[in-house]
């Protein structure tokens, strides 16, 4: 693999990490902060709060995994799929693999003559790697490893889960609501502002984003849960 395919894949690799920590934490967080919350304001018993609460944790952590997992294990058998067909293509049909590659890169606006010369001298380095490229924008050495993305998204959200859960059951019953909606805007400023800088996005945008989610799914399951609290009482 050349230089610049390494960059490419270490990138790609890096990206799809990061999709997966960021969508786990940030679902960790507002899933998490919702339901305590919604129990605080139903009735606000510490035991309740707490055995849903870790409930919770290690439900939404196993599904997130299991999700991940599925959905990645999904796409790389598809994946798998395209690489066998085109490597049999190839094998059968050199020439015609060949003429394909070039006029997908005429397509493009390549000029005749420079596509075929393109086209021959990528076929000669890796013709697999070019076909795929070109027709799948894949790459065989770079195919998302669901075991990896299963991990990422149970870590991811067991450490985003664990700020409100931790912090709504450890505080003084007549700070706590406030001491998580606190701990919430802080992780959910983090997770957007980490996200945007990894990625190359606006960090404000990223982290307004993130904090209007998480913030109104918090007030909305805390008023149900008062409401509900209160008819009930």
């Amino acid at each position: 693999m050349s230089e610049t395919a390494r960059e490419e894949a270490i990138t790609n690799a890096t990206l799809n990490k990061l999709r997966a920590a960021v969508l786990g934490a940030n679902d960790g967080i507002v899933s998490i902060s919702a339901l305590v919350m919604g129990i605080a304001g139903a009735n606000g018993e510490w035991h309740a709060i707490f055995i849903a609460g870790l409930a919770a944790l290690v439900a939404g952590a196993l599904s997130m995994a299991v999700g991940e997992y599925v959905s990645v294990s999904s796409q790389s058998d598809a994946e798998k799929t395209f690489i066998e067909r085109e490597r049999k293509l190839l094998k059968d049909n050199p020439d015609a693999e060949l003429e394909q590659l070039a006029n997908a890169y005429a397509d493009q606006g390549v000029s005749k003559e420079t596509s075929h010369v393109v086209a021959r001298e990528l076929t000669k380095e890796n013709a697999l790697r070019a076909h795929l490229r070109m027709h799948f924008n894949l790459d065989e050495d770079d195919l998302n490893s669901p075991m990896h993305a299963a991990t990422s998204s149970l870590l991811a959200f067991t450490v985003g889960g664990a700020i409100p859960f931790l912090t709504i059951i450890l505080v003084p019953a007549s700070a706590r609501v406030w001491a998580t909606t606190i701990a919430v805007i802080l992780a959910l400023i983090v997770v957007g502002y980490f996200s945007a800088s990894v990625g190359g996005a606006s960090r404000r945008h990223a982290m307004i984003r993130v904090l209007v989610g998480g913030l109104l799914a918090m007030a909305i399951t805390y008023g149900v849960g008062f409401l509900f609290g209160t008819g009930v009482a």
